[in-house]
């Protein structure tokens, strides 16, 4: 049984990331296709908060599906735990939007802390002196993700730079698949350093690496 939550609310399950499935190598094709003779973009950045997260998160999880490469419709779960996430302390959203008003690309995060699933099952891989570092005043970087067909065209960066330049916690912690892909080389760009890698979360034999960084961005 899932402990009740602080504000009241019904307690709601946290998932462990899906396995990825590859694309169907022709629909990426046309994926990709779409802006291969327009690198520019006509995108806007803006704020969602929590109704309009909530409005908005089957587009989200579409771009999460797609981003991940996961079997269509394997996410429906993800809804209810999103919204969940939603009402934590320290939330928030960015996404970027194109002309015809769908969204390209988002991230969301909160404010981590003692007894959140993701907070917990880091702690249990690092040192006391690293979670003393680590785990202290930080936000979790919760989902980053570009829509494939939009991918390489600096919207990732656009967003989480978005994002963190409002936060007020002291440090920023993620956790993303072990490998060499645009997602790590953003973070490198960023100034992301290891916390911890080659981390197994409950559930998900895939190993993970732990990356974290001091706020501001810029300092």
């Amino acid at each position: 049984m899932l402990p009740p939550t602080t504000d009241g609310r019904p307690p709601v399950a946290e998932f462990a990331p899906l396995r990825p499935k590859p694309l169907d190598r022709g629909l990426m094709e046309v994926m990709l296709a779409e802006h291969t003779e327009n690198a520019h973009l006509d995108v806007s950045l803006r704020v969602l908060h929590p109704a309009e997260f909530t409005i908005r998160a089957d587009d989200l999880i579409d771009i999460y599906v797609a981003a991940m490469r996961y079997p269509p419709g394997s996410a429906a779960g993800r809804r209810n735990l999103w919204q969940e996430h939603s009402w934590r302390a320290g939330f928030g959203c960015i996404a970027a939007f194109g002309a015809d008003g769908l969204p390209l690309a988002f991230c969301y995060g909160y404010t981590g802390q003692d007894g959140q699933w993701w907070h917990n099952e880091v702690r249990r891989g690092l040192t006391h002196q690293a979670c003393a570092e680590w785990l202290d005043r930080y936000v979790e970087l919760t989902e980053l993700h570009v829509r494939p067909d939009c991918q390489g065209r600096g919207l990732g960066e656009q967003v989480l730079r978005r994002f963190l330049d409002a936060r007020s916690e002291r440090r920023v912690l993620l956790s993303t698949p072990e490998g060499e892909n645009r997602a790590w080389r953003l973070y490198r760009r960023l100034g992301f350093q290891d916390v911890l890698r080659q981390h197994r979360f409950t559930g998900d034999p895939r190993p993970f690496g732990i990356l974290g960084r001091r706020l501001p961005i810029d300092s």
